[in-house]
């Protein structure tokens, strides 16, 4: 969100001499300020600053914080700009910002999304503005105080301080402040040399209240006439309910009620109820469990009775062994065919990748009052505003009538933005006519999530006599994410692929192909999708080149990559070689690749461009029997300015374990329509032992303004441990996950 000419910033007074500032639309002088805002309660705080008499600054943190941080990036940018004294600052979870307009909604604090990694770049100016208009009502008013022109004033750490050392402390002046009128223009921002928080390292805000266990997640809330409600999904996801027996559930003591639920239709994925279901509703959680075991039910199959993801993978190898024309042809550049004719090696590998759930620490949940005129909820959600779509949708309820708070959330990687947990609490809540608390169980969780799908790749290389690889042919196979959510036919392979990935403009002859694979099972966003996927079979197979070409994968890369220079990519993207280069080179001498073909253990590259961000992972592994053991591993990322080393750091070294996590043991199968993993026992995340101790991460500095980092280390981690894993036991793995294909190989 950028200010424009039909926006401007605004200036409310609290009471108590508070000053608050904020980001308003021009049409809605009128709106509202949070309640919250005005007491003590400071829970549904916008994104906003507020001065207290006694110095004290609540800056509000408006994108939802899975752990990327930005709860504690985002006030950074508004308080730098404002020049706060950091350790009086306290920073506040801000919930959904609405207001009515015509009945139609308008949202107060723009940009409400996280996990995504776009919260820092969205804020980045706009955040700044605020910090900065903040800033100079506070000099106006000290101006008039000191009787000295604002343009001689500076401030530091919450003090305006004038030519002669006289002071005025932020919280003097809130009440004055917040009486000057607006300037015609939106003030000028900072000087980048004038930076004091940005660039500096921060801890977590949350970080002692999540260490000493006072943090509150949004199923640690609770309401005291709630009802608890808990939910047996239909096995099948396109199935019916055939029979159902609810005597022993509702004779079960503290049971109040059993209600079914059923999908809307029409209503696209992510947006209504997953699948046919039996809510169970009681006065607490034990009650409601046992209410649920006692549940006598028969399913009914559907159409997808007979699917399996074996069967969707052997269909996927079939395709790709045919001749089939493609759903999409994402990118052609030059001939590839002509290419072909003029080849010296031609290579080929096909990757196979699982499908994925997201496994998130804290089950999808949500706490629903519903009044006549006013709708309450606390969410664990990415995307607050079509949380609030699902709301108003069901209720019919106004805009602003719709409160959402959104506590910070135990994990998101894509599945909170989606709000199918939503529409059932709200259904069940408008049934019952009483408060609900919605929990699912983590065998619900697992077994009714909306996946990454499985995918097949299949990569071709064309190599001419001087080593240069002059044809790129790859084709992958994939059931769409986008399918059934209101995406264009033919936009479907937007969620599989990218036109500009590696090494699309860099080789002459150039052909990607997506093929549409149909499948029941639920699909939705993941974390570092489409990269995470492509990745690892597009840089796996570099180095699959450089192998058979007897040479330096660090050396067949760079000539790739080829000078530094900047590279239109088409579609309004482009790529800094440069910066490319210098993050390979930059791990590479961390791990000391220079040693790669005589190390006792196996070293391992990669590297990414992520919508101007850049990345490379260097992995040096040791196989000791059956047992593989990561010794090192370094991640170099550019990603312009960074406003909170820190924060970032943690971001890397967490994306890049979540990555390997993934890479070495996990997969969602299914057999019969049914999906065979209910929990952490059969779908297995890496132990401690199994992950590397640490995780070297090298930032480059830069000025260009910031890019997103939540999942920028996703991509390059993975191909970059199978390469190491190649070095060490001569397997090439080209099947994930990692460690099941490795033992069937040795």
């Amino acid at each position: 969100m950028r200010l424009g000419r039909r926006r401007f910033l605004q200036v409310l007074a609290g009471t108590a001499g508070a000053l608050v500032v904020g980001i308003r639309l021009a049409d809605a002088a009128d709106a509202p300020l949070p309640p919250a805002l005005l007491g003590d309660d400071f829970h549904d705080l916008g994104a906003y600053v507020r001065i207290d008499a006694d110095g004290l600054v609540l800056i509000g943190a408006r994108d939802p914080d899975t752990g990327t941080g930005v709860a504690t990036a985002l006030p950074r940018i508004i308080a730098d700009e404002l020049d706060a004294d950091w350790e009086r600052v306290r920073v506040v979870a801000l919930g959904l910002g609405v207001r009515n307009d015509n009945g139609q909604p308008k949202w107060t604090y723009g940009h409400q999304l996280g996990g995504t990694g776009n919260s820092i770049p969205a804020a980045w100016r706009d955040l700044r503005q605020v910090g900065a208009l903040a800033r100079w009502l506070l000099l106006q008013a000290a101006a008039r105080r000191l009787g000295v022109s604002a343009n001689r004033l500076r401030c530091d750490a919450g003090t305006v301080i004038a030519p002669d050392g006289r002071r005025a402390t932020y919280g003097s002046l809130a009440a004055d402040a917040s009486q000057v009128a607006l300037p015609a223009q939106a003030p000028p921002v900072k000087a980048a040399s004038s930076y004091q928080l940005i660039g500096r390292p921060a801890g977590d805000v949350d970080a002692h209240a999540i260490v000493t266990g006072q943090a509150r997640y949004a199923i640690d809330e609770h309401l005291g006439d709630a009802l608890v409600a808990v939910l047996v999904h239909c096995p099948w996801p396109d199935g019916t309910l055939a029979r159902i027996d609810t005597g022993d559930a509702l004779a079960q003591s503290g049971v109040v009620k059993v209600i079914q639920l059923k999908p809307e239709p029409g209503q696209p994925h992510g947006m209504t109820v997953i699948a046919p279901a039996v809510a169970v509703l009681a006065t607490d959680t034990w009650a409601a469990l046992q209410g649920r075991a006692r549940l006598k039910l028969e399913w009914k199959p559907g159409p997808s009775a007979d699917e399996s993801s074996s069967g969707l993978e052997q269909q996927a190898q079939a395709i790709l062994a045919g001749t089939a024309a493609p759903t999409t042809r994402v990118r052609d550049d030059g001939d590839v065919d002509v290419a072909g004719k003029k080849a010296s090696r031609r290579l080929e590998a096909t990757y196979v990748q699982p499908w994925l759930a997201h496994a998130t620490a804290e089950p999808m949940n949500c706490l629903v009052r519903l009044d006549k005129d006013r709708a309450s909820l606390v969410v664990p959600t990415q995307a607050p505003q079509k949380a609030w779509a699902v709301v108003q949708r069901l209720t019919g309820l106004q805009p602003a009538q719709i409160d959402i708070r959104v506590p910070r959330v135990g994990g998101g990687y894509g599945r909170r933005l989606d709000h199918d947990f939503v529409a059932e609490a709200v259904i069940l809540a408008q049934a019952v006519g009483k408060p609900v608390r919605l929990l699912w169980t983590r065998d619900e969780d697992f077994g009714h999530d909306f996946y990454r799908s499985g995918c097949v790749h299949q990569l071709r290389a064309i190599v001419d006599r001087k080593r240069q690889l002059i044809g790129w042919n790859q084709r992958m196979v994939s059931a769409s994410a986008g399918s059934l959510r209101g995406v264009p036919e033919d936009r479907l392979w937007r969620s599989e692929l990218r036109a500009d990935q590696l090494p699309a403009g860099l080789v002459p002859n150039y052909r990607s192909d997506w093929y549409a694979q149909a499948s029941a099972m639920p699909r939705g966003p993941f974390r570092g999708m489409p990269h995470l996927s492509n990745a690892f079979a597009v840089e796996s197979f570099i180095d699959e080149i450089a192998h058979q070409l007897r040479e330096d994968p660090l050396k067949t890369r760079l000539r790739i990559l080829g000078e530094p220079r900047e590279l239109a990519l088409g579609g309004g993207t482009s790529l800094d070689v440069g910066r490319l280069r210098n993050v390979l080179q930059l791990v590479a001498d961390r791990i000391v690749w220079k040693n790669w073909l005589h190390s006792i253990n196996g070293l391992g590259l990669a590297c990414w461009h992520v919508d101007g961000a850049y990345v490379a992972h260097a992995v040096e592994v040791a196989l000791q029997g059956q047992t593989l053991v990561v010794r090192r591993v370094a991640c170099a990322i550019d990603v312009g300015r960074v406003v909170n080393p820190l924060g970032l750091e943690g971001q890397i070294a967490g994306a890049t374990l979540d990555a390997l996590s993934l890479a070495l043991h996990p997969a969602i199968t299914f057999k019969d329509g049914q999906v065979q993993q209910h929990g952490y026992k059969d779908y297995p995340l890496a132990t401690m032992t199994e992950l590397p101790r640490d995780v070297e991460v090298i930032t480059v500095p830069g000025d260009r303004e910031p890019c997103g980092a939540s999942f920028l280390a996703m991509p390059s981690a993975a191909p970059a441990l199978a390469n190491a894993v190649f070095r060490a036991s001569a397997v090439r793995v080209r099947r994930l996950p990692l460690m099941k294909e490795l033992m069937r190989l040795l």
